[in-house]
């Protein structure tokens, strides 16, 4: 297996249109570890095209409590256990998680129910086991370290960037946020800086498209999220040998190109910048 971070997807919020990218997932293949982050709609589907195993995940990690970054999460756990998974996926967690895969549970419950007596299937329930996530997680997995890093998503406080190390590399994910000073420190001399980005000049079209009424979304928006010009210049300071765009806002305004994010960025960061396309495959 070759190291590598896979853009499973890269839009940024929760709602798809013909011809739009899907929300965030992120598949790591590092030290010899699989590992999702985040399981956005369209997760188990995008694994699939990515030539992973469902029950070869060795865990799955979500970084807040945003539907576009766990709505898939009990339909991707589901297909992996109906696919043959036999021994836990360890899921680790903002807390919280537990009452949506308690609910998902009670929902498939005459399904799940049905093919264990049925068909023989192990319990569910027991084969995810829920890992809280916060700040001090450290996590080892074979040769894989991951560490948080608590960033600034209002008005989500429970939302993390992580820290992922193994085979002599650092790859670092921004999660959701607004410009966070502290993560020049969290990724000094990455490898890879995956990190959220918005075109501002866009954000104004995605507002008057959903035709709300007020300007809660658009302060939404513009509170909790990355200029792109910010996400260069947090991987300058940083001193990353690469960039990568994810969570695009706006994703699916045919107006808008690679060449734009990278006109952006390209005044801010000397290093290789990738526009972030789902599918995309990074090696390391």
């Amino acid at each position: 297996m070759t190291d590598a971070i896979t853009l499973l997807g890269t839009k940024g919020g929760p709602a798809i249109r013909p011809g739009s990218s899907m929300p965030t997932a992120i598949l790591v293949q590092m030290a010899g570890q699989t590992v999702l982050v985040d399981a956005g709609l369209g997760c188990t589907s995008a694994l699939a095209r990515a030539g992973v195993t469902l029950t070869d995940l060795d865990a799955v990690l979500i970084t807040h409590l945003h539907s576009d970054h766990y709505l898939e999460l009990g339909p991707l756990l589901h297909t992996a256990w109906t696919a043959g998974l036999k021994t836990p996926l360890p899921i680790h967690a903002p807390e919280g998680l537990n009452t949506y895969w308690q609910g998902f549970l009670a929902s498939m419950a005459f399904d799940i129910e049905t093919r264990i007596a049925d068909e023989g299937r192990p319990d569910l329930a027991s084969l995810a086991p829920i890992h809280v996530l916060d700040e001090t997680t450290t996590l080892r997995m074979g040769d894989l370290t991951v560490t948080a890093l608590r960033n600034h998503h209002p008005p989500i406080e429970d939302s993390f960037a992580l820290k992922l190390t193994g085979a002599g590399k650092t790859v670092v994910l921004s999660g959701d946020t607004a410009p966070l000073p502290e993560m020049v420190d969290f990724a000094k001399g990455a490898d890879l800086l995956v990190h959220e980005a918005m075109l501002i000049p866009g954000v104004q079209k995605i507002v008057d498209r959903m035709g709300y009424k007020d300007d809660r979304l658009l302060k939404h928006i513009l509170r909790s999220h990355t200029p792109a010009e910010e996400a260069a210049k947090i991987a300058r300071k940083a001193g990353v040998k690469a960039l990568a765009l994810n969570h695009l806002i706006p994703a699916d305004d045919p107006g808008i190109t690679a060449k734009d994010w990278l006109h952006a960025t390209e005044p801010h960061y000397s290093g290789a910048i990738h526009v972030g396309q789902d599918g995309m495959k990074i090696p390391l």
